[in-house]
């Protein structure tokens, strides 16, 4: 279950979220919320994910989520895959 203050982030940045019914959206996982941030957010909304998820956290979910099948990798644009694998790589270990 999101956080009021994680709902209020993901209600803030819903247009990203454009497939996902409007009753369904403060429910997104985690996993689904970091991808679209990453992918598609400024990085303000990056450094905001990072104060409400905390780095490490988000680093994991990141690399789970690239390292879970070809498929999944390829969710992430790969400008946006290396960027952040460098990221958390030097400050999230």
């Amino acid at each position: 279950m999101n956080s009021l203050e994680l709902k209020a982030f993901i209600r803030k940045h819903s247009s990203l979220f454009w497939y996902i019914p409007e009753d369904k959206k403060e429910e997104i996982s985690h996993e689904v919320l970091v991808e679209f941030i990453l992918n598609y957010g400024s990085m303000d909304d990056v450094k905001e994910l990072f104060r409400l998820l905390g780095m490490k956290r988000v680093a994991e979910i990141f690399f789970q989520s690239i390292n879970k099948s070809e498929r999944r990798t390829g969710n992430y644009h790969e400008l946006t895959r290396h960027y952040f694998t460098l990221l958390f790589n030097r400050y999230a270990h």
